[in-house]
């Protein structure tokens, strides 16, 4: 008889050896990472988070009853207040008015919005996406950022998680979790689609970023 492999093994092994390394070997990021990006590539990739994280966080707000994607919500994991604190410390008081999404992040919002609207799966796969893979490499990619441009901790606080103590137990957990959702065969399989969406929307902000970058020079 074969084991039955766990939900979280089935998410890993689909999603994060594909569509994951696809994201992290676009340019952009390769360039912010490698040295060769400047400051205010990194301030236009915080931009973008900040309004990809309003929308998941406002969302997240609306599923604290519901009674599956609930299980997964930690204030723990919230990143609104820090990108609001990076933003104001890298663009000043009146962030809010220099800056401006980009078409996909445009449409990440909007994907993010209809499927927590109606969809509590379709929530999760967007939620483990972008938080697991913040608690992932967003230490790291921080650490760069401040070598790299001098910054304390100001301006990096979005990839900073001073309330989880350990990265890797609290990262066992949320899989736990999905390992004991009651879903089916059918909607394991639909929220594996949705975040390989998510991945999908991701390597297609930083290929935005690319482009606005490029325009800026032209």
């Amino acid at each position: 008889m074969n084991a039955v492999v766990p939900f979280s093994a089935a998410l890993r092994e689909r999603c994060s050896t594909s569509a994951h390394s696809t994201s992290e070997c676009d340019g952009f990021m390769t360039d912010l990472l490698n040295g060769t990006g400047s400051r205010d590539d990194y301030i236009a990739l915080i931009a973008q988070q900040w309004f990809i994280y309003e929308a998941l966080e406002t969302a997240g707000e609306r599923m604290r009853h519901d009674p599956v994607a609930s299980v997964f919500l930690s204030d723990k994991l919230t990143r609104l207040p820090a990108l609001e604190a990076d933003l104001a410390f890298l663009l000043g008081s009146d962030w809010r008015g220099q800056i401006n999404p980009l078409p996909t992040t445009q449409a990440y919002v909007s994907r993010i919005r209809r499927v927590a609207a109606t969809w509590p799966g379709g929530f999760v796969a967007h939620h483990y996406t972008r938080y697991l893979g913040d608690l992932s490499g967003g230490p790291f990619i921080g650490r760069l950022m401040q070598r790299r441009f001098g910054f304390d901790t100001n301006g990096i606080g979005f990839f900073l998680f001073g309330d989880i103590a350990d990265p890797r137990a609290f990262k066992n957990v949320y899989r736990e979790q999905l390992d004991a959702v009651p879903w089916d065969d059918d909607e394991k399989a639909r929220v594996i689609d949705e975040v390989l969406v998510a991945y999908r929307f991701n390597t297609e902000l930083f290929a935005d970023l690319a482009r606005a970058k490029a325009a800026q020079v032209a």
